[in-house]
């Protein structure tokens, strides 16, 4: 098994065509209480100028962290991406952030407080903010989560979806023995990855507390499926 950083979170950033909002994301993890992390951009072939706005950032804002930055040469897709930067991972933990969306300060700090007091969970998500462009949602939290491990294990069960991807952090470990999403099942590769805890008895939750930003735009991934800002 990989021999992994104790403390690190490595932070996979899955991109594609996000120049919009890909600054805000960055300043996000800039602003995090948390030092100890590393950040893998996985830019997965984007057609904008992604790679540019990302590279002029850097410049800029000389982050304290290491940046690894993964160019695809081919798009192979969202769960490809995840998978991707999960392998070029070395952190204890590995934390998912949407390039689209921005996690509070406090994020990883109190996500890490939760892990350590709770050494039996091997995920655990947060609550979230909506942003809107149109501004009508500015500020709303998510409705459709749901908290306590034996209440999360009943909605999956029944099919259902309750945590949202793009707040989770892991342990690692887990995704060196697990692995990562799966690209058979487009548009839900976050449900099936949630489940591949679910059924190795793997313990999960979710904070109440809002520790992340979660736009909502008519370019965002999940209304390509959904339709609504209900997604991973």
């Amino acid at each position: 098994m990989k021999k992994r950083k104790e403390g690190l979170i490595s932070v996979v950033v899955p991109i594609y065509n996000a120049s919009l909002y890909i600054e805000e994301c960055l300043n996000g993890l800039l602003s995090q209480t948390y030092k100890n992390m590393e950040v893998i951009l996985v830019n997965d072939a984007s057609t904008d100028n992604t790679k540019s706005v990302v590279e002029k950032w850097i410049k800029t804002s000389n982050p304290s962290f290491p940046i690894i930055i993964c160019n695809l040469p081919v798009n192979t897709g969202f769960a490809g991406a995840l998978t991707i930067g999960y392998f070029m991972s070395s952190g204890e933990y590995i934390a998912v952030n949407d390039a689209d969306d921005i996690s509070h300060p406090s994020r990883f700090e109190k996500q890490i407080d939760f892990m350590l007091k709770n050494t039996d969970y091997d995920l655990i998500g947060t609550n979230y903010q909506l942003i809107s462009e149109n501004k009508e949602d500015n500020g709303k939290e998510a409705n459709w989560l749901h908290y306590g491990y034996d209440s999360i294990r009943k909605v999956y069960a029944a099919g259902k979806h309750c945590i949202c991807h793009g707040t989770i952090l892991f342990r690692g470990k887990i995704f060196d023995i697990v692995g990562g999403p799966t690209r058979r099942i487009t548009g839900a590769e976050d449900y099936e990855f949630i489940v591949k805890f679910l059924n190795a008895n793997l313990k999960i939750d979710n904070l109440k507390e809002a520790l992340y930003f979660y736009r909502t735009h008519d370019k965002q991934r999940s209304k390509q499926f959904y339709g609504s800002e209900k997604r991973g």
